[in-house]
């Protein structure tokens, strides 16, 4: 395969978002545990990871299969568009991802069923990665018996904000810590991130959206960039309020102070109408928060 071959593939699958998925997994695991995975427990999270990866790629070569003609007008040099990959080509990869997806977890919970927690303590991660199947199921299908969220508004950008948010908690469930209060409190704070990105992003591709009642299409731009900036808001006393009532050290808050203030460089993007770079910011306040919170759980 060329190296322009091999450049589609990595566009297609989206692997650079889709490898946020591996952090994300092992950052559940590590919030639960107070320590990176080792042993049979790094096993199992690898396996999670990968799982979580292959699905990611899975769902987001999926995505631009089932968009390809909004594609033509949002982006038409995307690998499908622009036919550097076939569409037969990308259904194959679509179901080779999906499959490596289901052996991952299936081995996964092999090794889980020989430990002291048994498959008792591992069965939500199974759970929670066939509910957030479900709701990406129910976000992109047009069948007369889904949702069909994707075309609903903000039920569909609660549905992308949640599945992201769920990688931790699948993280956790794998080395049986899905109830550790550091795992909720970050998973909280990742799901109101996305949500309000997810928002930004309607509202920067509301020219390309044909077929889809978004959130920005239904309320018009302004009123979403408004919304979106509450929703920011809250974030920021969600991401604050674990190291007031101590589920983090309060010591360790001056962690999320450069997340913190790219937070706050949002708000002149976004009501500049500079909605590309307000949704770039708030994916860098994530990225800076998330390990921040991650180095606060490994810290004494």
């Amino acid at each position: 395969m060329s190296s322009s071959g091999i450049g589609s593939w990595w566009t297609l699958f989206r692997v650079g978002n889709s490898a946020t998925g591996v952090f994300g997994v092992f950052l559940g695991a590590a919030l639960g545990l107070g320590q990176l995975p080792d042993g049979d427990f790094a096993l199992i999270t690898s396996l999670h990871a990968l799982s979580v990866m292959s699905f990611m790629c899975s769902w987001n070569a999926l995505n631009d299969y089932l968009d390809l003609e909004i594609d033509r007008v949002n982006r038409p040099d995307r690998p499908l568009p622009s036919d550097a990959i076939s569409k037969s080509s990308a259904k194959r990869a679509i179901m080779l991802m999906s499959i490596l997806s289901v052996l991952s977890i299936a081995g996964a919970g092999m090794i889980a069923s020989d430990l002291e927690g048994g498959i008792e303590g591992w069965y939500p991660a199974p759970v929670i990665w066939a509910g957030a199947l479900l709701l990406l199921m129910n976000y992109e299908s047009t069948s007369p018996i889904s949702f069909r969220l994707k075309e609903r508004g903000l039920p569909g950008n609660f549905a992308i904000s949640l599945s992201v948010g769920m990688v931790i908690l699948f993280g956790a469930a794998g080395v049986y810590q899905l109830l550790h209060p550091r795992v909720w409190a970050v998973f909280l704070v990742g799901f109101l991130y996305n949500l309000a990105r997810e928002i930004v992003k309607d509202v920067e591709d509301i020219e390309g959206d044909a077929g889809r009642d978004t959130y920005a299409m239904k309320a018009g731009p302004e009123r979403a960039r408004v919304v979106a900036w509450l929703i920011l808001l809250i974030t920021l006393a969600s991401l604050l309020t674990p190291f007031a009532i101590g589920i983090f050290p309060k010591l360790h808050l001056v962690g999320v102070i450069p997340a913190v203030v790219v937070l706050m460089m949002v708000k002149p993007k976004l009501f500049g109408s500079e909605d590309h770079a307000a949704q770039m910011l708030i994916k860098r306040s994530m990225q800076l928060c998330l390990v921040a919170m991650l180095g606060s759980s490994l810290v004494p």
